[in-house]
């Protein structure tokens, strides 16, 4: 049957995701890592507070700050929803079947790309929420709860990884190996971000803020410096968009 309406797409492309277990393993393991972080993270800050080192003390830290520390490990098990969209395809060889079906590339990853996205964003939403309800009696008296403002972070949380779930997808449609493209994201998100900001170096520095990760830390913090949480996320959804659009490109130029 025919899928080669905007909505035909999306429904097929949900149905696939859907229908195999590694999607639900993965938001399971998802929910799971960010209890986890959640909470370790909140005893370390509620820890600082009452040790004997006057140094390291915290003060009140609000329940978002600590959801959004904890999305540096989370973001790598969400992320695999967006990159096994793709390169399970390739894998298993049914993406032959999918571009019979569609013979547009570009529908199909535009597709792929609303259900990885939706999906990741509903998750984030999810996770986000588990993340709060588990920091926030941890922190106890040294923790805060603004209702607006834990929102705010929790729907900033799910924008983020809905972000990085597409650009995952479209790294996958380029690089076609789970394996190779969960090693790109780790170097792209942290390593060389990371290895470029160590030698406090501002010109290194400065090249470290338009990296994905550290530009989605940004807007997901709502920091002023070095720029607007606005830039932070428009930043991020630039390299999401550069992502699919070097995927489309794949798509086209290589046989399935």
């Amino acid at each position: 049957m025919s899928t080669s309406t905007r909505g035909g797409i999306v429904a097929a492309e949900w149905t696939k995701l859907s229908s195999v277990r590694s999607t639900w393993w993965t938001a399971l393991a998802g929910l799971l890592v960010t209890a986890a972080g959640a909470g370790q993270l909140a005893i370390y800050a509620a820890n600082a507070n009452t040790n004997d080192d006057p140094a390291d003390d915290r003060g009140i830290v609000t329940v978002g700050s600590v959801l959004i520390d904890s999305v540096e490990m989370t973001q790598y098990v969400v992320l695999a929803l967006g990159l096994l969209a793709i390169t399970s395809e390739f894998t298993s060889g049914t993406i032959r079947t999918t571009l019979q079906c569609t013979p547009s590339r570009g529908r199909v990853l535009l597709g792929k790309a609303v259900v990885a996205g939706a999906v990741t964003f509903a998750l984030g939403l999810l996770l986000g929420g588990v993340g709060a309800l588990v920091a926030w009696p941890v922190l106890g008296e040294w923790g805060s709860a603004p209702a607006a403002e834990t929102i705010g972070d929790i729907a900033a949380v799910a924008v983020y990884l809905a972000l990085v779930g597409v650009l995952a997808l479209g790294l996958g449609a380029v690089l076609r190996s789970a394996v190779l493209t969960i090693t790109v994201l780790l170097a792209t998100l942290m390593i060389v971000p990371l290895s470029l900001q160590e030698p406090d170096i501002d010109v290194l520095t400065r090249i470290a803020d338009v990296f994905p990760g550290v530009a989605g830390g940004h807007f997901m913090s709502g920091d002023a410096a070095p720029y607007p949480r606005l830039v932070g996320l428009l930043l991020l959804a630039g390299w999401a968009g550069a992502a699919l659009l070097l995927g489309r490109v794949a798509l086209r130029r290589r046989d399935a």
